[in-house]
Protein backbone atom coordinates (compact mmCIF):
# COMPACT_ATOMS: atom_id res chain seq x y z
CA UNK A 1 0.00 0.00 0.00
CA UNK A 2 1.23 3.58 -0.57
CA UNK A 3 2.29 5.49 2.49
CA UNK A 4 0.20 8.16 4.17
CA UNK A 5 1.67 10.86 1.91
CA UNK A 6 -0.40 9.46 -0.96
CA UNK A 7 0.66 9.11 -4.58
CA UNK A 8 3.46 11.12 -6.13
CA UNK A 9 2.10 13.55 -8.75
CA UNK A 10 4.13 14.32 -11.88
CA UNK A 11 3.16 16.62 -14.75
CA UNK A 12 3.90 15.70 -18.37
CA UNK A 13 3.66 18.97 -20.34
CA UNK A 14 2.54 19.03 -23.95
CA UNK A 15 4.81 20.77 -26.43
CA UNK A 16 4.45 23.12 -29.39
CA UNK A 17 6.64 23.14 -32.46
CA UNK A 18 7.58 26.75 -33.11
CA UNK A 19 8.40 26.12 -36.73
CA UNK A 20 9.13 22.68 -38.13
CA UNK A 21 11.58 22.52 -41.00
CA UNK A 22 11.65 19.16 -42.76
CA UNK A 23 14.70 17.56 -44.33
CA UNK A 24 15.01 14.54 -46.56
CA UNK A 25 14.44 11.00 -45.34
CA UNK A 26 17.57 9.36 -43.93
CA UNK A 27 18.72 5.80 -44.70
CA UNK A 28 17.10 4.68 -41.42
CA UNK A 29 13.73 5.98 -42.66
CA UNK A 30 13.64 8.92 -40.24
CA UNK A 31 13.73 12.54 -41.37
CA UNK A 32 16.14 15.29 -40.46
CA UNK A 33 14.29 18.11 -38.71
CA UNK A 34 14.97 21.54 -37.33
CA UNK A 35 12.46 22.99 -34.89
CA UNK A 36 11.98 24.95 -31.71
CA UNK A 37 10.04 23.05 -29.05
CA UNK A 38 8.38 24.86 -26.19
CA UNK A 39 6.34 23.44 -23.30
CA UNK A 40 2.71 24.23 -22.59
CA UNK A 41 0.93 24.60 -19.27
CA UNK A 42 -1.42 21.95 -20.71
CA UNK A 43 -0.15 18.68 -19.25
CA UNK A 44 -1.09 15.10 -18.47
CA UNK A 45 -1.00 14.19 -14.78
CA UNK A 46 0.74 11.02 -13.64
CA UNK A 47 -0.19 9.54 -10.26
CA UNK A 48 2.57 7.23 -9.06
CA UNK A 49 2.49 4.91 -6.07
CA UNK A 50 4.02 1.67 -4.96
CA UNK A 51 2.27 -1.51 -6.01
CA UNK A 52 2.72 -5.26 -6.02
CA UNK A 53 3.95 -5.14 -9.63
CA UNK A 54 4.71 -2.54 -12.27
CA UNK A 55 1.56 -1.29 -13.98
CA UNK A 56 0.86 1.66 -16.26
CA UNK A 57 -2.77 2.52 -16.93
CA UNK A 58 -4.29 5.30 -19.00
CA UNK A 59 -8.10 5.24 -18.71
CA UNK A 60 -9.89 5.91 -21.96
CA UNK A 61 -6.86 5.43 -24.20
CA UNK A 62 -6.34 2.15 -26.02
CA UNK A 63 -3.30 0.76 -27.77
CA UNK A 64 0.42 0.83 -27.03
CA UNK A 65 1.43 2.96 -24.09
CA UNK A 66 4.77 4.67 -24.52
CA UNK A 67 4.99 5.34 -20.78
CA UNK A 68 4.82 1.57 -20.12
CA UNK A 69 7.67 1.07 -22.57
CA UNK A 70 9.67 3.75 -20.73
CA UNK A 71 9.19 2.01 -17.39
CA UNK A 72 10.18 -1.34 -18.92
CA UNK A 73 13.30 0.27 -20.40
CA UNK A 74 14.32 1.56 -16.97
CA UNK A 75 13.94 -1.91 -15.51
CA UNK A 76 16.07 -3.35 -18.33
CA UNK A 77 18.81 -0.91 -17.29
CA UNK A 78 18.62 -2.24 -13.74
CA UNK A 79 16.55 0.54 -12.16
CA UNK A 80 15.76 -0.74 -8.68
CA UNK A 81 12.84 1.39 -7.51
CA UNK A 82 10.00 -0.60 -5.90
CA UNK A 83 7.23 -1.83 -8.25
CA UNK A 84 5.07 1.12 -9.27
CA UNK A 85 1.54 1.74 -10.44
CA UNK A 86 1.38 4.74 -12.76
CA UNK A 87 -2.02 6.11 -13.71
CA UNK A 88 -2.08 8.71 -16.46
CA UNK A 89 -4.84 11.30 -16.50
CA UNK A 90 -4.92 12.40 -20.13
CA UNK A 91 -5.40 16.13 -20.63
CA UNK A 92 -3.39 16.50 -23.82
CA UNK A 93 -5.37 15.31 -26.86
CA UNK A 94 -4.12 12.00 -28.29
CA UNK A 95 -2.33 11.91 -31.68
CA UNK A 96 -2.70 15.67 -32.01
CA UNK A 97 0.85 16.81 -32.78
CA UNK A 98 1.37 17.98 -29.19
CA UNK A 99 3.69 15.22 -28.03
CA UNK A 100 1.39 13.90 -25.30
CA UNK A 101 2.54 10.28 -25.41
CA UNK A 102 6.18 11.32 -25.63
CA UNK A 103 5.70 13.64 -22.65
CA UNK A 104 4.26 10.78 -20.59
CA UNK A 105 7.23 8.56 -21.46
CA UNK A 106 9.69 11.33 -20.60
CA UNK A 107 7.94 11.93 -17.28
CA UNK A 108 8.45 8.26 -16.42
CA UNK A 109 12.12 8.44 -17.40
CA UNK A 110 12.54 11.50 -15.16
CA UNK A 111 11.76 9.26 -12.19
CA UNK A 112 15.29 7.86 -12.64
CA UNK A 113 17.03 11.26 -12.54
CA UNK A 114 18.97 12.17 -9.38
CA UNK A 115 16.42 14.88 -8.57
CA UNK A 116 13.44 12.51 -8.63
CA UNK A 117 15.30 9.61 -7.04
CA UNK A 118 15.51 11.63 -3.83
CA UNK A 119 11.69 11.83 -3.70
CA UNK A 120 10.88 8.22 -4.53
CA UNK A 121 11.50 6.76 -1.06
CA UNK A 122 8.47 8.62 0.26
CA UNK A 123 6.19 6.37 -1.82
CA UNK A 124 8.21 3.21 -1.21
CA UNK A 125 7.78 0.47 1.35
CA UNK A 126 10.43 0.00 3.99
CA UNK A 127 13.42 -0.90 1.84
CA UNK A 128 17.09 -1.33 2.51
CA UNK A 129 18.20 0.77 -0.46
CA UNK A 130 16.83 3.90 -2.10
CA UNK A 131 16.42 3.52 -5.88
CA UNK A 132 19.38 4.62 -7.95
CA UNK A 133 19.57 6.98 -10.89
CA UNK A 134 20.00 5.79 -14.49
CA UNK A 135 22.81 7.46 -16.40
CA UNK A 136 21.84 6.95 -20.05
CA UNK A 137 18.35 8.49 -20.08
CA UNK A 138 18.88 10.48 -23.32
CA UNK A 139 19.80 7.28 -25.14
CA UNK A 140 16.75 5.48 -23.75
CA UNK A 141 14.56 8.45 -24.73
CA UNK A 142 15.87 8.38 -28.31
CA UNK A 143 15.05 4.68 -28.56
CA UNK A 144 11.47 5.33 -27.48
CA UNK A 145 10.65 8.06 -30.00
CA UNK A 146 11.80 11.22 -31.75
CA UNK A 147 9.99 13.64 -29.40
CA UNK A 148 10.98 11.96 -26.13
CA UNK A 149 14.56 13.33 -25.70
CA UNK A 150 13.39 16.95 -25.79
CA UNK A 151 10.74 16.22 -23.15
CA UNK A 152 13.18 14.95 -20.52
CA UNK A 153 13.58 18.54 -19.34
CA UNK A 154 10.55 20.46 -20.66
CA UNK A 155 11.84 23.86 -21.76
CA UNK A 156 12.40 25.86 -24.91
CA UNK A 157 14.94 24.00 -27.02
CA UNK A 158 16.36 23.90 -30.53
CA UNK A 159 15.76 20.34 -31.72
CA UNK A 160 17.62 18.81 -34.66
CA UNK A 161 18.42 15.46 -36.23
CA UNK A 162 15.42 13.18 -35.85
CA UNK A 163 14.76 14.73 -32.43
CA UNK A 164 17.81 13.41 -30.60
CA UNK A 165 19.88 16.62 -30.77
CA UNK A 166 18.45 18.94 -28.12
CA UNK A 167 19.94 22.35 -27.35
CA UNK A 168 18.28 24.14 -24.39
CA UNK A 169 17.57 27.83 -24.90
CA UNK A 170 16.56 30.64 -22.51
CA UNK A 171 12.91 30.57 -21.48
CA UNK A 172 10.78 32.81 -23.70
CA UNK A 173 8.63 35.66 -22.52
CA UNK A 174 5.39 34.08 -21.33
CA UNK A 175 2.61 34.10 -23.91
CA UNK A 176 -0.61 32.20 -24.59
CA UNK A 177 -1.84 29.63 -27.06
CA UNK A 178 -5.24 28.82 -28.47
CA UNK A 179 -5.33 25.22 -29.70
CA UNK A 180 -7.82 23.57 -32.04
CA UNK A 181 -7.01 19.83 -31.89
CA UNK A 182 -9.72 18.91 -34.40
CA UNK A 183 -10.35 15.60 -32.69
CA UNK A 184 -6.73 14.40 -32.83
CA UNK A 185 -6.17 10.95 -34.26
CA UNK A 186 -3.76 11.84 -37.06
CA UNK A 187 -0.92 9.34 -37.48
CA UNK A 188 2.56 10.90 -37.47
CA UNK A 189 3.82 8.20 -39.84
CA UNK A 190 0.97 8.86 -42.25
CA UNK A 191 1.84 12.57 -42.37
CA UNK A 192 5.53 11.91 -43.01
CA UNK A 193 4.65 9.35 -45.70
CA UNK A 194 2.40 11.92 -47.35
CA UNK A 195 5.17 14.52 -47.15
CA UNK A 196 7.46 12.10 -49.01
CA UNK A 197 4.74 11.46 -51.60
CA UNK A 198 4.37 15.21 -52.14
CA UNK A 199 8.13 15.62 -52.51
CA UNK A 200 8.49 17.85 -49.46
CA UNK A 201 11.78 18.16 -47.62
CA UNK A 202 14.66 20.62 -47.76
CA UNK A 203 18.23 20.04 -48.84
CA UNK A 204 20.74 19.45 -46.00
CA UNK A 205 22.51 22.76 -46.60
CA UNK A 206 19.26 24.70 -46.33
CA UNK A 207 18.28 22.88 -43.15
CA UNK A 208 21.71 23.59 -41.66
CA UNK A 209 21.30 27.31 -42.39
CA UNK A 210 17.97 27.50 -40.57
CA UNK A 211 19.29 26.38 -37.18
CA UNK A 212 21.34 29.52 -36.37
CA UNK A 213 18.45 31.70 -37.51
CA UNK A 214 16.10 30.01 -35.05
CA UNK A 215 18.73 30.17 -32.29
CA UNK A 216 19.33 33.87 -32.86
CA UNK A 217 15.62 34.69 -33.10
CA UNK A 218 14.77 32.95 -29.82
CA UNK A 219 17.51 35.02 -28.23
CA UNK A 220 17.59 35.72 -24.52
CA UNK A 221 13.95 35.27 -23.67
CA UNK A 222 12.40 36.60 -26.87
CA UNK A 223 8.73 35.89 -27.43
CA UNK A 224 7.94 33.84 -30.56
CA UNK A 225 5.62 36.70 -31.47
CA UNK A 226 8.79 38.63 -32.39
CA UNK A 227 9.77 36.09 -35.06
CA UNK A 228 6.47 34.96 -36.56
CA UNK A 229 8.03 34.77 -40.04
CA UNK A 230 10.04 31.75 -38.84
CA UNK A 231 7.03 29.84 -37.49
CA UNK A 232 6.79 27.73 -40.65
CA UNK A 233 5.68 24.09 -40.56
CA UNK A 234 6.80 22.19 -43.64
CA UNK A 235 4.44 19.32 -42.76
CA UNK A 236 1.33 21.49 -43.12
CA UNK A 237 0.63 20.62 -46.80
CA UNK A 238 0.88 16.90 -46.03
CA UNK A 239 -1.37 17.15 -42.97
CA UNK A 240 -3.98 19.23 -44.84
CA UNK A 241 -3.85 16.76 -47.74
CA UNK A 242 -4.86 13.98 -45.33
CA UNK A 243 -7.25 16.07 -43.26
CA UNK A 244 -8.73 19.06 -45.12
CA UNK A 245 -10.48 20.16 -41.91
CA UNK A 246 -7.05 21.28 -40.64
CA UNK A 247 -7.10 24.01 -43.26
CA UNK A 248 -10.50 25.11 -42.00
CA UNK A 249 -9.17 25.32 -38.44
CA UNK A 250 -6.16 27.37 -39.52
CA UNK A 251 -8.42 29.79 -41.39
CA UNK A 252 -10.72 30.11 -38.38
CA UNK A 253 -7.75 31.05 -36.21
CA UNK A 254 -6.50 33.58 -38.74
CA UNK A 255 -9.96 35.13 -38.61
CA UNK A 256 -9.44 35.97 -34.93
CA UNK A 257 -6.61 38.37 -35.82
CA UNK A 258 -4.02 36.25 -34.00
CA UNK A 259 -0.47 37.47 -34.71
CA UNK A 260 0.78 33.92 -35.34
CA UNK A 261 -1.13 30.89 -36.67
CA UNK A 262 0.47 27.56 -37.58
CA UNK A 263 0.23 23.78 -37.35
CA UNK A 264 1.90 22.05 -34.40
CA UNK A 265 4.06 19.02 -35.18
CA UNK A 266 2.44 16.59 -37.61
CA UNK A 267 -1.02 17.92 -36.71
CA UNK A 268 -3.92 18.01 -36.64
CA UNK A 269 -3.72 20.72 -33.93
CA UNK A 270 -3.92 24.26 -35.32
CA UNK A 271 -2.37 26.89 -33.06
CA UNK A 272 -2.75 30.63 -32.59
CA UNK A 273 -0.37 32.56 -30.32
CA UNK A 274 -1.29 35.66 -28.36
CA UNK A 275 0.64 37.95 -26.05
CA UNK A 276 -1.68 37.32 -23.09
CA UNK A 277 -4.06 34.70 -21.78
CA UNK A 278 -7.11 37.04 -21.82
CA UNK A 279 -6.55 37.73 -25.53
CA UNK A 280 -6.45 33.99 -26.26
CA UNK A 281 -9.59 33.44 -24.17
CA UNK A 282 -11.50 36.14 -26.07
CA UNK A 283 -10.46 34.62 -29.39
CA UNK A 284 -11.62 31.19 -28.23
CA UNK A 285 -14.99 32.63 -27.21
CA UNK A 286 -15.41 34.22 -30.64
CA UNK A 287 -14.91 30.83 -32.34
CA UNK A 288 -17.40 28.93 -30.19
CA UNK A 289 -15.68 25.60 -30.93
CA UNK A 290 -16.02 22.81 -28.37
CA UNK A 291 -12.50 21.52 -29.03
CA UNK A 292 -10.77 24.85 -28.27
CA UNK A 293 -8.09 24.78 -25.55
CA UNK A 294 -6.48 27.90 -24.11
CA UNK A 295 -3.30 27.73 -22.05
CA UNK A 296 -0.07 29.51 -21.26
CA UNK A 297 2.85 28.67 -23.56
CA UNK A 298 6.55 28.72 -23.01
CA UNK A 299 6.12 27.44 -19.48
CA UNK A 300 5.48 24.06 -17.91
CA UNK A 301 2.89 23.66 -15.13
CA UNK A 302 3.99 25.12 -11.83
Amino acid sequence: MPDSAGPMLVHAPAKLNLGLYLGRARPDGLHELCSLFEPLALADLLRIEEAERDEVVCPGVEGENLAARALAALRERGWDAPPLRIEIEKRTPVAAGLGGGSADAAAVLRLATPECVRTLPRIARQSANAPGAVADLPAIAAELGADVPSQLRPALALVRGAGERVEPLPAPTEHAALLLPSGGGLSTKAVFDEADRLGLGRDPAELEEIAPRLRAAAGAGASPLTYVDLLVNDLEPAAVSLRPDIGDALEALRGTGAPAVFLSGSGPTAVALFATLPEAERAAASLDRPDAIVCLAGTAPR
